[in-house]
């Protein structure tokens, strides 16, 4: 996995990731045949006013033109279809945890640069590029909150940071996590939205970071913790190999990608063809491989019912 290029592996990660919300471009309104008469000397012509950038997203899977506010209402899914849009980290901690809840940890815990490694540009570059367009230090939050009066300890991966990778830091703030998760004998919960498997800027110190968080995971168990891993669209490469498929229950939201490999890495390999909905959420649920698969609007509710069922 080292010195790779996600794009190239992962085709169908980047596709999924660039298939989000698109801006659709605004067209004006027709002139009337009154303003079409005046001249610009008897009277001068108003501004047309087009349609405001952002109010309308269009969805890569049904193509409907949707109310970016109705989506929003949604929680980020579409109206017409279910389809599942992106959403960053912050925003799955606010539609999770009770309001106002939150407890951040680990937040000083900063990546560096151990390789000198660079490919089109420095990874320290990289890294302050990716900390300015986010607003995130890493790929992860970690933290405390409650779901629906219940405390528990929660971690947030995100694909808008280098694809949500697994370097250093997203290994020891998850590792942080699980072992006061184990300390204070809190449910656990991931929500993984990581496409971009172990980060290979880091080489072999980010492949360890797979290493680690499970072991981690295994000590929560035999301590007799309840770990609800969440897969969204997408959880591919070293993230899906490790941490989140070790769930005592694993959810997923609709139609998410999920796997190591992409499908098309897999079909020019092995080269046959692959089953229709291959590493789609949908297919592994049939193959036994998740739990249930939960639409982002009950997660809550979802895993209240699980924490309470399990008697945690």
């Amino acid at each position: 996995m080292l010195g790779y290029d996600v794009r190239v592996v992962y085709p169908e990660v980047a596709e999924a990731v660039q298939g989000q919300p698109n801006i659709m471009s605004s067209t004006e309104p027709a002139a009337t045949e009154t303003q079409l008469s005046m001249t610009d000397e008897a009277s001068p012509r108003r501004k047309k006013r087009g349609v405001p950038e952002g109010l309308w997203i269009r969805c890569p899977d049904c193509q409907t033109a949707v109310f970016r506010k109705e989506a929003e209402k949604r929680l980020g899914v579409c109206p017409e279809c279910g389809y599942h849009f992106y959403v960053s980290a912050h925003q799955r901690i606010a539609q999770v945890l009770d309001e106002g809840t939150f407890e951040e940890w680990d937040a000083d815990l900063r990546p560096t640069d151990p390789l000198g490694f660079a490919d089109k540009k420095s990874y320290a570059e990289r890294l302050v590029a990716e900390q300015q367009r986010t607003g995130l230090t890493d790929a992860v939050i970690t933290g405390r909150g409650r779901v629906r009066a219940r405390p528990v300890a929660l971690g947030v991966t995100d694909s808008a940071f280098i694809m949500g990778s697994m370097g250093s830091v997203v290994g020891e703030r998850l590792t942080r996590l699980v072992e006061r998760a184990t300390a204070e004998r809190l449910p656990l919960i991931i929500i993984s939205a990581s496409g971009g498997g172990a980060r290979m800027h880091e080489g072999i110190l980010s492949l360890m970071q797979m290493a680690k968080v499970s072991a981690a995971l295994a000590r929560y168990d035999q301590a007799g913790g309840l770990y609800i891993s969440v897969l969204t669209n997408p959880t591919m490469g070293g993230v899906a190999a490790s941490f989140a498929s070790l769930g005592d229950v694993v959810f997923a939201e609709p139609k998410a990608l999920i796997g190591f490999a992409g499908p098309r890495t897999i079909k020019a390999t092995i080269r046959i063809e692959l089953p229709d909905g291959f590493q789609t959420s949908e297919f592994l649920l049939k193959h036994g491989y998740i739990d249930r698969i939960v639409p982002r609007e009950k997660l809550k509710s979802e895993i209240a019912r699980t924490i309470d069922y399990c008697g945690m």
